[in-house]
């Protein structure tokens, strides 16, 4: 499994969010101080806009702000949101997808290590790292 450029930008973008969780941020802002291209965030801004961990506000004094708290939001949510399940397989995911699956002897390694993966980005939220990335 890798992690997808569009997906490290959206953790980027929640960090970003996460540090002042009240407050509505312009894109042009975020964009520039977390090293995102302004075109692509805000097509990462309408997928986390749709899937629920962030708010957008138009008009003059517009932009965007998480819709949760930051404890609330993990980041498996954010991984989801942009790229789907997680899975180094797709056969893990659904096991239909494959003819294979009832008769593998890999599959059960891969759906494990989905498991894990999910288990590992679901209990690390956006508060937790909020305070890691203080401490550096």
């Amino acid at each position: 499994m890798e992690i997808t450029r569009e997906t490290d930008y959206a953790v980027r973008c929640i960090l970003h969010l996460s540090e002042s969780p009240e407050e509505i941020k312009m894109v042009d802002g975020i964009a520039k101080t977390r090293l995102i291209p302004k075109s692509f965030l805000s097509k990462i801004l309408q997928k986390l806009t749709k899937s629920g961990i962030v708010k957008s506000y138009r008009g003059v004094k517009g932009g965007f702000k998480l819709a949760r708290k930051p404890e609330e939001i993990s980041l498996l949510d954010v991984v989801e949101a942009i790229d789907g399940p997680v899975a180094i397989n797709r056969c893990a995911v659904d096991k239909r997808l494959c003819d294979l699956s009832s008769m593998c002897v890999v599959h059960p390694i891969w759906v494990e290590l989905r498991k894990d993966v999910e288990n590992r980005l679901k209990n690390c939220n956006f508060s937790e790292l909020i305070k890691l990335s203080s401490m550096k």
